[in-house]
């Protein structure tokens, strides 16, 4: 689109962790428990597919946990029937006349099979409940973007004009991918992370609770530890991500206006202030990443002293006769595991923070006071002469501060009507009430003598045609653009318009002519040429009413006579509304109303107007005045 890029903003809430020692900044939610139950209503008509997923995690995490104790099984037949070959052979406890013992090939064999079988399942159960919570994530984040969608179309202007569109576009695409991402991810390895943490305890207990005691002694010391880490860096990581943030915006705000910086010899303090935010986040990123780092390393150290532990503490206990070699070795496996599912669960906390933090700004988005709905009964205008009429007119965007006090207006039908004031006069506003983006506090706007609030809104729209400053084009091809308002138009309606907007003869010269494809930014053409493409769009749909703002101002003189030229050919026998900032443009006008303060003080043609010698004077005079 042609519209003004807007900055990037940061997702709502990101992971904390994206790997070992990886840390970034989270947003948190503001009522964290009525956003998850708001979220877990919206998970409902998914509960089916969300238990089996459940289950297949619990299972494919499961088969995971009993492979150690049947390896230590497998290690602990091994070993026995060691024993007795060296008991055979030494003449101990075997007589001489029994055939020699030897390793159970057949029984490891056995054990070799289940634990392939076991491999397998939880391969498969993995891979089952990933492909399950990946549909239903998608699913549900289809239907968020499908219902911002339908929201969007039902927000009223104000919402707009309140709110960046940065904002907006960050709840429509960041945090609903945010969404996506949480859940795809969050839900599985909450379950994974439980049942490992409970299976392996279980486990480890049920091997011996003596080693299970000492394993689990310098648990609070390492989580300690962390826990300051954490908190240490979390701050330098904010920082980082502030300074992200402004030299990112530094970046963008000297490319945009490089132009500027080398006319005004800027260079010099552009570098200055890059190199002061560079070191700036230099000084907080090395702290960040080298804190966070310090993570798996005092992980590693914990859990090497705690196998120490484990390693001699079973030996002695092997010696005693207590426990056997194959159950120390499934031990420490499981030792070894017993710190993932920890720092997992402290992960999964903290995406689900972002995650509601996502949501919460999605909900809010959703909850937005909607455009009221048009009532029953509404009529539509068989044919439009297009008289209209401000009848004791008072809005203001907030009651108490009116904008427009007590307008009152005839336009007779086919007249040209321009509207002048200084900035903040209420000229906007008064197309913004004409279109019913806002609906007016007193007063009557009247079409044709019906109160515009008798008219469905779509019906009301489509009276009026409008050429703003800032001509709005999309990606895709010209004779799209120019049938935007025209969908079902033919290829030889959208020529005729574009002859009559004076561009068919560009649009020819182009490379594919009217099948030419408008880029994203729409800067292939020039501004004068999408300000023809707009007066084209309007021809096409034939409106009675037209609403026209100064559309040559960024133009060259050549292009601004064609501009001209098509902006009279389409008013011509329609009652047209002239929003003026350049005053000798409208010098034809059939009235002009001079809007100060949302009053009419002074209305007439332009000579009279002139004649009087009052504010549209000084006005005129100070755009033209020699000095």
């Amino acid at each position: 689109m042609s519209s003004n890029n807007n900055k990037k903003e940061n997702k709502a809430g990101i992971p904390p962790m994206r790997g070992p020692g990886h840390m970034i900044r989270i947003e948190k939610a503001k009522d964290f428990k009525s956003t998850m139950k708001n979220l877990i209503f919206h998970l409902k008509p998914f509960w089916i597919s969300l238990i089996a997923v459940i289950v297949f995690a619990f299972l494919s995490t499961a088969f995971n946990i009993m492979s150690p104790k049947i390896l230590g099984n497998m290690t602990n037949q091994i070993v026995s029937n060691y024993m007795d070959i060296k008991a055979y052979d030494s003449g101990v406890s075997v007589g001489p006349s029994e055939v020699r013992p030897g390793i159970n090939f057949d029984s490891l064999s056995q054990t070799v099979l289940i634990l392939s079988i076991l491999y397998l399942l939880s391969a498969l159960f993995g891979y089952i409940q990933g492909w399950l919570m990946a549909v239903v994530a998608q699913k549900i984040t289809y239907d968020f973007r499908r219902a911002i969608s339908k929201k969007i179309n039902r927000l009223p202007l104000k919402y707009f004009d309140s709110k960046s569109h940065g904002d907006i576009l960050s709840r429509v695409i960041n945090d609903i991918d945010t969404l996506n991402q949480t859940l795809n991810q969050g839900l599985t390895q909450i379950v994974t992370a439980i049942t490992t943490l409970l299976g392996i305890l279980i486990m480890m207990f049920w091997i011996s609770w003596l080693m299970t005691l000492v394993a689990l002694l310098l648990l609070p010391l390492s989580m300690g530890v962390i826990s300051v880490i954490i908190k240490k860096s979390q701050k330098y990581f904010k920082r980082q991500q502030d300074s992200l943030g402004r030299i990112n915006g530094h970046i963008e705000e000297m490319y945009s206006g490089h132009h500027i910086v080398k006319v005004f010899n800027g260079k010099k303090s552009s570098l200055n202030k890059f190199r002061s935010i560079n070191n700036e986040m230099y000084d907080s990123a090395w702290k960040a990443q080298f804190l966070s780092g310090l993570m798996w390393p005092l992980m590693s150290f914990f859990g090497n002293l705690g196998y120490v532990g484990v390693s001699v503490f079973g030996g002695f206990l092997a010696y005693q006769g207590r426990v056997n070699i194959g159950d120390i070795q499934a031990f420490i496996q499981y030792t070894r595991q017993f710190n993932q599912p920890i720092i997992q669960a402290a992960n999964v906390a903290n995406v689900l923070q972002s995650t509601a933090a996502a949501a919460e700004r999605v909900f809010e988005f959703l909850s937005e006071a909607e455009e009221i709905p048009d009532i029953k009964n509404l009529i539509e205008l068989s044919s439009v002469q297009g008289r209209v009429e401000f009848r004791d007119v008072i809005f203001g965007y907030e009651t108490e501060k009116p904008v427009i006090k007590g307008l009152n207006v005839v336009v007779e039908p086919g007249k040209r009507i321009a509207i002048v004031g200084p900035t903040g006069a209420g000229k906007t506003t008064i197309v913004n009430l004409l279109l019913r983006f806002y609906d007016i506090q007193s007063g009557a706007i009247l079409v044709d003598g019906i109160d515009i609030r008798r008219l469905k809104r779509a019906h009301l729209r489509r009276l009026f045609g409008m050429v703003l400053q800032d001509a709005w084009l999309f990606n895709g091809t010209i004779k799209e653009n120019i049938a935007y308002g025209f969908k079902s138009a033919t290829e030889e309606k959208i020529i005729a318009a574009a002859e009559a907007a004076h561009a068919d003869q560009f649009i020819r010269t182009l490379p594919g002519g009217y099948n030419m494809e408008l880029n994203e930014e729409t800067d292939n053409i020039s501004q004068g040429e999408k300000q023809l493409l707009t007066i084209a769009r309007v021809m096409l749909i034939d409106p009675p009413i037209l609403i026209l703002d100064e559309a040559t101002s960024s133009v060259d003189t050549r292009t601004e006579v064609l501009i001209q030229k098509a902006m009279n050919k389409l008013m011509a026998g329609r009652t047209s509304f002239v929003i003026a900032h350049r005053l000798s443009t409208i010098r034809n006008a059939d009235m002009i109303l001079v809007i100060n303060n949302g009053n009419i003080i002074e209305q007439g043609k332009h000579e009279e107007l002139i004649s009087r010698q009052g504010f549209y004077t000084s006005l005129y005079n100070s755009q033209f005045a020699l000095v």
